[in-house]
């Protein structure tokens, strides 16, 4: 028999809908795998586990009244430490918010909660959710359960490897830079990053009241894609403001088996090479689906310098990640940029440049991202899907050295260290929905995952595709030490 730790949600609920197990139980179960296992993990950093027993027994008690929470009725899960919490901090990794204690409970927490959910605790997270590793001087380093002395990814992190150990049932995460999709891909689990605008963040904040920022997102990770289904439907839609005047109604797939679909491979690309075996990965999943029925093309394109479309993303990202910065940083950075001549176009003096990128020129700068926004939705009007991978290798040891000294061995080549936010950012930038899916491991025995990505609002294609091909090539695996 499966052990429950590692069921899907939706798997959990119908159990406790049976009473095969009793949510009480079944939240034992999970502090119990906390206790015993996390102290090599480092996952599940802020516990809620007395709250989270009361509120199990509360759901026992409804069921036995006949009365249904709703899809996740008794499930415990976890959630990224980003997300407020009532009485729980959320510090970023910030030491200095070590006291920014929620007075209630966010957006997101709320809806999981009316969904029937309850929740164990918060997982780890990098420093202002900026890094493809999770740790910092608040809760420390966390491992991937694949191997701990390798990264679980970040931002979301934590929530990957709660996961992927049988910590949680569901997770929810955000990302900017595939923050959720590359701890997905490194700890082997699903992860998807939403159509930009359709979950609302409020709740995913260290200030409460501020706006949304450009680019991005909350999403859900989980074991299953049913279980993102459900959980994209829990997060989706509009807030309370916004509700006064507008309704989300997200099509649904518009397929019912995998050779219907048209499918573009794009495997590697110099832009950001991957490892052999992870462009082979993205190959076998054409070669399945062309098998299958499906019309796959492993040269299809969308028509946009790629070059150009990367700078675009990161003087955009740069612009988001350093807009809180204090007055004296601020007039540093000027006085940096301005050592670049105006041609220069180098990653340094774009990185210089989109610190401090006056407003006139975000305009400009986001006209340009319109036209490849325009482009995708081209693209996509011959394509339904894309595959591509998420990272450039699978998951790295832990390195904590400044990003300046970091570089990733790709084959035994080195790369800089952020040149793999290319597969994540080209996708963030043009506001499009991505899935990441497990393909299995690796030779070295660890998780790779890929994205499945299509037009602006077919979340449900892309997540549709990712449960079918999980069918076709395996799903989600436990990491052997945790099954």
């Amino acid at each position: 028999m499966t052990n429950p730790a590692q069921m899907s949600a939706l798997e959990l609920a119908a159990m406790i809908k049976n009473k095969d197990i009793s949510s009480v139980e079944l939240t034992q179960l999970y502090i119990d795998r906390i206790n015993q296992y996390d102290g090599d993990i480092n996952a599940v950093v802020v516990r809620t586990f007395d709250q989270a027993l009361k509120d199990a027994a509360d759901s026992d008690s409804k069921l036995a009244t006949g009365e249904d929470l709703g899809p996740l009725h008794g499930v415990p899960m976890t959630i990224k430490e980003s997300y407020a919490i009532a009485d729980t901090a959320a510090t970023w990794g910030h030491v200095e918010f070590k006291n920014n204690i929620a007075k209630k409970d966010g957006l997101a927490v709320t809806r999981f909660k009316a969904a029937g959910a309850h929740f164990l605790g918060k997982t780890n997270v990098p420093v202002d959710l900026g890094d493809f590793q999770s740790y910092n001087k608040v809760y420390g380093v966390t491992g991937n359960p694949w191997d701990t002395t390798r990264t679980p990814g970040g931002s979301s992190g934590g929530s990957a490897a709660a996961l992927a150990a049988g910590f949680s049932g569901l997770e929810a995460g955000s990302d900017i830079g595939g923050s959720i999709r590359n701890p997905a891909h490194f700890c082997g689990v699903y992860g998807h990053k939403p159509t930009y605008g359709i979950v609302p963040m409020q709740g995913h904040e260290l200030v409460a009241g501020i706006p949304e920022a450009d680019l991005a997102v909350c999403g859900p990770l989980a074991r299953s894609a049913d279980d993102l289904h459900v959980a994209l439907e829990v997060m989706a839609g509009p807030a309370e403001r916004e509700a006064l005047g507008w309704q989300l109604s997200l099509p649904k797939a518009d397929f019912s088996s995998l050779k219907e679909l048209r499918v573009a491979v794009w495997a590697n690309d110099e832009m950001a090479p991957v490892t052999n075996e992870t462009a082979e990965r993205c190959l076998m999943v054409g070669e399945t689906l062309a098998k299958l029925g499906a019309t796959v093309s492993e040269t299809a394109r969308p028509e946009f310098d790629t070059k150009l479309a990367q700078q675009n993303y990161m003087t955009l990202l740069n612009s988001v990640m350093t807009a809180a910065m204090p007055a004296e940083a601020v007039k540093q950075a000027e006085a940096y940029a301005a050592t670049f001549a105006d041609d220069d176009f180098s990653d340094a003096a774009l990185e210089a440049r989109s610190v401090v990128l006056p407003h006139r020129q975000w305009v400009r700068t986001n006209t340009q991202r319109e036209k490849l926004r325009r482009a995708w939705s081209a693209y996509f009007d011959q394509w339904d899907i894309l595959i591509c991978p998420q990272m450039a290798t699978a998951a790295f040891p832990h390195d904590h050295r400044s990003f300046s000294e970091r570089v990733l061995a790709v084959d035994n080549i080195e790369q800089p260290y952020m040149q793999q936010i290319f597969w994540a950012g080209m996708i963030v930038n043009a506001y499009l929905p991505s899935t990441v899916f497990p393909t299995g491991p690796s030779r070295d025995g660890l998780p790779i995952g890929l994205q499945a990505v299509s037009a602006p609002y077919r979340d449900h294609r892309c997540i549709e595709f990712a449960r079918q091909i999980g069918q076709e090539i395996g799903g989600y695996q436990p990491p052997p030490n945790y099954s």
